[in-house]
């Protein structure tokens, strides 16, 4: 029983804890909440009086007013930029630190162009205002470069990421069209000789077939089985026995024809287109 309510009471106190840090954190948010208007609304009727007395209002005071909401201008406009890109970016942390170092010269210089315009010593304020020209333009110079900067890095990031999405969505497209084939370009288009038909092809070999070449004729292997021996010529006699069975019609009584015997060497005929041996002569 005494663990129980322990127990119970360990529970109610964390609960109770729980609910004051709860309301702690409620009040400080809503404080801040109020704060951060009352700032923007002292900030802008700020704005709207050196507005209007940039313009109403001429000479020292008018210069003054119009320096004022140029530098808080820039500033806002730096700060707002580099803020609401440090969290994408991580390179702009450093380009925040050092707006963080320059506005610390904006700050100053908004606060003695505030009290300048308090001075009723209008002719001292005159002979300090080519300064303070000089440093305003200088301090928005800086900013302006470091917000522009910031929203060119900005804009170049986002058109690389547009370029590799339009590559992917091509790519896609491509992909999901899978039944179109791609056009294949003409040979002639891409310099290549054109290759002829195969009808044509043919044809050009028929008409050159018949053409002979000579220098690659190749010579005839020889025949398979004995070579046949060559028959010497016979004697005077033996030619008038063998011209005698040719006259009568006796020969080999299975009709084969006789061999052709060579011609006798010593015999004198010779061919038409041979020269004939001159005799030597003795002068």
């Amino acid at each position: 029983m005494t663990a129980a309510i322990v127990i119970l009471a360990l529970l109610f106190v964390a609960f109770v804890a729980l609910g004051v840090y709860a309301g702690v954190k409620a009040v400080k948010a809503a404080k801040r909440g109020v704060d951060r208007t009352l700032t923007q609304a002292r900030r802008t009727v700020e704005d709207t009086t050196l507005r209007a007395k940039s313009y109403g209002q001429g000479g020292v005071p008018g210069e003054l007013a119009q320096l004022r909401l140029s530098l808080r201008t820039s500033m806002r406009a730096t700060q707002e930029a580099l803020e609401a890109g440090a969290p994408e970016d991580a390179s702009l942390q450093e380009s925040l630190a050092l707006f963080r170092r320059l506005s610390a010269h904006g700050h100053e210089l908004d606060e003695e162009l505030k009290q300048l315009e308090r001075d009723p010593d209008r002719a001292k304020v005159a002979e300090r205002l080519e300064g303070l020209r000089e440093r305003t333009r200088r301090i928005t110079d800086s900013a302006d470069s470091l917000r522009w900067a910031a929203r060119d890095r900005a804009q170049r990031f986002a058109q690389d990421d547009l370029d590799l999405l339009s590559t992917q969505i091509d790519m896609e497209a491509g992909a999901l069209r899978h039944w179109t084939d791609p056009e294949t370009p003409d040979p002639a288009d891409r310099g290549e000789p054109k290759t002829a038909a195969p009808g044509q092809g043919r044809g050009a070999a028929d008409t050159a077939a018949p053409r002979h070449d000579r220098t690659r004729v190749s010579w005839p292997e020889p025949a398979d089985g004995p070579t046949p021996a060559q028959t010497w010529p016979a004697e005077a006699g033996a030619d008038g026995e063998v011209d005698a069975r040719r006259g009568a019609g006796d020969g080999p009584a299975d009709g084969s024809r006789p061999a052709i015997t060579a011609r006798d060497p010593r015999l004198g005929t010779g061919y038409p287109w041979q020269k004939s041996a001159r005799p030597e002569t003795t002068n």
